[in-house]
């Protein structure tokens, strides 16, 4: 793979900046590779509980979006976030260094393909198989509900694992979620519409680099297979899913956790409510195809 010479855009740069703060989150080695782990509250089901995996964005690290991951884990989610290498934050400064470049331009999505970031997928599935286990670290976890987060560039992760490169596709993961997601590729010559796993993308008005991509027509929510959600918060910029903001903090924690409730447990009626008459105020524009 080459590495770009181009300029990396003013939204995706921003990422290298030493995101990440300072967090409870529990850090281990998964085959040699840097995982926070947050561990879920309360008594285990019968059956175990369930897990999500979180990407982080380009620059960023697996400590970058704590107060999301804290959430999951307070409601009962095993959270396991690996720093992929590009991580500059976080744990990251104490160890790797990640490339200041991407490997493909961003603005050149056609350049992009099932070989741009593999070294993710590597990651996430170095994850997924330490955690498939039945018991992990003493926590016991229900292997049938496996649900993946990303941010920026690891909701491309995400996607890509989700099937939108099915050479990256894994069967294991059962839901996904997009926040703010560089999905480009995927718009110009990926498989969106073969992921056939509910998928939910969150965007913002101010969020100018990412989100037009998302809601366009025939952009990647329309080229998505239903079930699929798209959240548009009110003033949000592409930071608002990181710990550098924090008005949006409920709002992203109360969709992201209704629809892996709804999707992972089978609890479907906050997600209801949510896409319903109970629509937050922070929320300016909101699809749905359950």
């Amino acid at each position: 793979m080459r590495r770009s010479t181009r300029r990396i855009p003013l939204f995706l740069a921003l990422l290298a900046l030493p995101l990440g703060a300072a967090s409870d989150a529990e850090h281990i080695q998964i085959s040699g590779r840097d995982v926070a782990i947050w561990k879920p509250a309360g008594p285990a089901p019968t059956e175990g509980y369930p897990v999500i995996l979180f990407s982080h964005g380009f620059g960023g690290c697996n400590t970058q979006t704590t107060f999301l991951m804290d959430a999951f884990a307070h409601a009962g989610y095993l959270v396991l976030a690996p720093n992929h290498n590009d991580a500059r934050c976080g744990s990251a400064r104490r160890g790797m260094r990640g490339a200041n470049r991407p490997e493909e331009p961003f603005r050149k999505p056609t350049e992009w393909s099932d070989v741009t970031y593999r070294d993710r997928e590597a990651d996430i599935k170095a994850v997924l198989d330490a955690v498939t286990a039945k018991s992990f670290r003493g926590v016991p976890v229900d292997v049938n509900r496996i649900g993946i987060a990303g941010h920026s560039l690891g909701g491309y992760t995400a996607l890509g694992l989700a099937g939108a490169w099915p050479s990256w596709k894994d069967p294991r993961i059962k839901a996904v979620l997009a926040l703010s997601p560089f999905s480009s590729p995927y718009v110009q010559q990926g498989d969106l519409g073969q992921m056939n796993v509910p998928v939910m993308y969150q965007g913002g008005t101010r969020d100018f680099g990412v989100t037009p991509t998302v809601r366009k027509s025939q952009g990647a929510y329309d080229r998505s297979s239903a079930p699929k959600y798209y959240i548009e918060f009110e003033g949000a910029g592409h930071f608002a899913w990181t710990d550098l903001n924090r008005r949006y903090c409920d709002a992203i924690d109360a969709y992201s956790l209704a629809f892996f409730d709804a999707y992972l447990r089978g609890r479907s009626e906050a997600l209801k409510t949510l896409i319903g008459s109970g629509r937050r105020k922070e929320v300016s524009y909101l699809r749905a195809q359950p």
